[in-house]
């Protein structure tokens, strides 16, 4: 009998089932091979299928469907009678391929359970279809193979983070295998630059834009000299993580690439992959080595990145497009610029989906760029991984930012490594570089106090912690000449459109005043002579210090970043996120450092803000949960979450374009790259204010029975200056 593993119905071809195996074995067997664990990868691919032997599967297949055969349970059972303790990851990854990773369970599970051990209590014949007609095509499972990795790992999160990255490997090499054969051997994957061509490209534009004479003033010798110590390290050091601390202006992303490229060639990395806290950042960023690189090599994966295609777009491009869709799957391009969220979640994710491309993260250099960003309520968790990864799965790590977290002794306890700095001047570069002082206002301000000074300052931003602090600021100057709100109840399309209104007013050195949220502090390249600051965290304020004579066109001692607090408590943020940082912010003050954007004041408050969080730099008990429930995948899959956010997206037709986009969604197109496109049209609102948008109905669901997308219907409510206008009049448009 032929036993087969797919057909493919339009054309009538058929996979058999063998061929299967043995190319899902290979390609299993590589990617493994990445961090020294190919024999595992190649066993798992080999028998990961075996289920399909029965006759049950045969019918389902050839009937194009019908009732489900579990397929996945045989493969893991026959693994495990071969009496090797050590198989136990292997038939895991092997029973979970289907459903996604399983949870562990307990020995007093039942064949009806659908955790792994009851799984394992399953038999052929009686839970399971016979699968025996195996043997006609394979020979048993070898009982001897060692795992390099496996029987050496010491903690239960080991254990489970090698069950994961197994799991990336398989199931990619099933996903990958039977995408082949569908397209009948004909798409569009890989045939990527390798790093070495890459390095070669990213030479040539650091030799023209940053190494020639022609580029010699003060600024751009000290960009250089850092670039050039980054060089150095990347190719002489044989340490795995790194911290990179280089203040605003110093020419922090091309310095990272640069060592990052470097380390990759000297160390035969596979990519370079960058992770980043917000998507302003992202398509910033990844604009530039899509410059350097060509668009072909880097690839986006976030939630606001679209990769549909155009009727009018050329082959070559569509060819682009469509490698770069691929390769948000499985993260094979060699530079990949994704979020925190993306990169963090994954490693703690159960779908095959999400876990599919872990195994890519293995030998790359790895680059967490604002790393001060890293939420601290996941801090513990997020150094276990990297811990891990860097242990025992060949990636490099290089944490950077102007305001290094102080995370030297969490890696440390965790894991004994340490982190090595890149650019030993610190001190230095931040003097060269510091274009303002700061200073803190010892008199606490009124709403009037704030208006009165930025009417009397031609340009000035101010940042303050709260939307209702804004929004009355923004009201109290709105008669003013060129002023402008910045919040998330703007969509980011909006957004958009106002920082380049911005932009294009300092440019011609015209009026023009700005008060914004804390969102404008990264990833937003403006230039302002004067900033007012509400006490936050001292990361934050030093963020919004590179926004203040950014380019050094004024005196230093006649740019100012005004550090302030509200006389009046309504303006005040009502949070509990935020009093620890000021608590730690507030300790450096009474310390009296150099001044607030000194090294050792940013150092500090790092250390007072992990020493006075303790446990809360693992919010949800993550590790904890791993010691007491090690392999409960779908667990830790809900319970880790990067950013905690009870909001709900509200759609807004905020521009032509906005419309066409709803019209498409109303009409049932909700595809994946309709929704990308409609992220910039979003608004977050909390539930309880959603639910009262909903009753007033300024807000309705586009399809009423799913509920799945709500829109703004209500024009009114969509301010052209303020955004989105969240607050509802108790009992408005109920009883319409």
């Amino acid at each position: 009998m032929r036993y087969l593993a797919h057909i493919n119905h339009e054309d009538g071809r058929m996979q058999r089932l063998i061929d299967h195996l043995d190319g899902v074995s290979k390609r299993a067997e590589i990617f493994a091979e990445a961090f020294g664990d190919g024999l595992y990868g190649k066993l798992a691919g080999l028998y990961h299928d075996v289920g399909k032997y029965s006759k049950e599967f045969q019918t389902y297949l050839s009937n194009g469907g019908g009732k489900k055969v579990d397929h996945s349970t045989a493969g893991a059972n026959l693994i495990m009678s071969a009496g090797n303790k050590g198989y136990f990851p292997v038939a895991y990854v092997i029973a979970s391929h289907h459903t996604g990773l399983l949870d562990c369970g307990s020995r007093l599970d039942t064949p009806l359970d659908s955790t792994f051990y009851g799984r394992m209590k399953r038999r052929s014949g009686k839970e399971l279809p016979v699968y025996s007609a195996y043997k006609e095509e394979l020979e048993e499972p070898l009982k001897n193979v060692k795992s390099n990795i496996a029987m050496s790992l010491k903690t239960k999160f080991s254990v489970q983070f090698y069950v994961g990255m197994l799991f990336s490997c398989l199931v990619d090499a099933d996903f990958l295998d039977t995408e082949n054969f569908m397209q009948n051997y004909n798409n569009e994957r890989g045939n990527y630059p390798n790093i070495l061509m890459l390095k070669n490209r990213f030479d040539d534009y650091i030799n023209e834009r940053f190494l020639s004479k022609k580029n010699a003033s003060m600024i751009n010798m000290k960009r250089r000299e850092i670039l050039k110590a980054c060089i150095e390290k990347g190719k002489n050091s044989d340490e795995t993580i790194f911290g990179m601390t280089v203040p605003t202006g110093g020419g922090k992303t091309i310095s990272s690439m640069a060592f990052a490229l470097n380390h990759a060639i000297t160390h035969d990395k596979k990519r370079i992959i960058y992770v980043i806290p917000y998507t302003s950042i992202i398509e910033q960023n990844a604009g530039v080595f899509r410059d350097i690189f060509g668009a072909e090599s880097v690839v986006e994966h976030h939630s606001n990145v679209s990769y549909d295609f155009d009727e009018n777009m050329d082959f070559e491009d569509y060819k682009i497009l469509e490698r770069a869709r691929l390769a948000t799957e499985n993260w094979d391009a060699p530079i990949i610029v994704t979020t925190n969220v993306q990169f963090f979640e994954s490693l703690f994710a159960c779908k095959s989906s999400k876990c599919r491309k872990l195994h890519n993260i293995a030998n790359s250099v790895v680059v967490f760029d604002e790393a001060q960003m890293l939420p601290t309520g996941n801090i513990l968790p997020c150094v276990h991984a990297i811990a891990e990864l860097v242990n025992v799965y060949k990636m490099t790590a290089v944490l950077c930012t102007a305001t290094q977290p102080s995370l030297d002794d969490i890696f440390y306890k965790v894991s004994n490594n340490t982190v090595t700095e890149i650019c030993s001047n610190i001190k230095g570069n931040y003097d060269f570089f510091k274009r303002n002082r700061i200073e803190v206002l010892k008199a606490k301000l009124s709403l009037l106090d704030m208006a009165d000074n930025l009417k009397t300052d031609r340009q000035a931003l101010c940042i303050v912690n709260s939307k209702k602090a804004a929004g009355e600021i923004y009201q109290s100057l709105s008669e003013e000449k060129n002023v402008f709100y910045l919040s998330t109840n703007l969509c980011a399309k909006h957004r958009s459109n106002v920082i380049g209104q911005i932009k294009r007013l300092l440019k011609n050195n015209e009026e023009c005043i700005v008060v914004s949220t804390s969102l404008i502090e990264a990833g937003v390249d403006i230039d302002f002579p004067k900033i007012y600051r509400e006490l936050s965290g001292l990361d934050s304020i030093v963020q919004a210090a590179g926004r203040c004579n950014r380019e050094g066109k004024f005196d230093v001692n006649e740019s100012f970043v005004y550090v302030f607090e509200w006389e009046n408590k309504e303006l005040q943020y009502k949070g509990n996120d935020l009093r620890p940082r000021i608590d730690a912010t507030e300790y450096v003050m009474d310390n009296n450092y150099d001044g607030l954007d000194d090294p050792e004041a940013i150092k500090c408050y790092f250390d007072y803000l992990h020493k006075f969080q303790g446990g809360g730099l693992d919010k949800n008990n993550i590790i904890k949960l791993t010691d007491d429930k090690p392999c409960y995948f779908k667990e830790f899959d809900k319970e880790f979450v990067m950013i905690e956010d009870a909001t709900w997206p509200v759609f807004i037709p905020f521009d032509d374009k906005g419309e066409e986009l709803l019209e498409e969604i109303k009409a049932g197109e909700i595809t994946r790259g309709v929704m990308r496109k409609a992220g910039a049209y979003l608004v977050n609102v909390y539930k309880d204010k959603f639910d009262k948008m909903l009753a007033a109905h300024h807000v309705e669901y586009a399809n009423t029975e799913d509920k799945g997308f709500a829109y703004l219907c209500d024009e009114r409510y969509y301010d052209e200056n303020l955004g989105l206008l969240q607050d509802v009049k108790e009992g408005e448009g109920i009883f319409l």
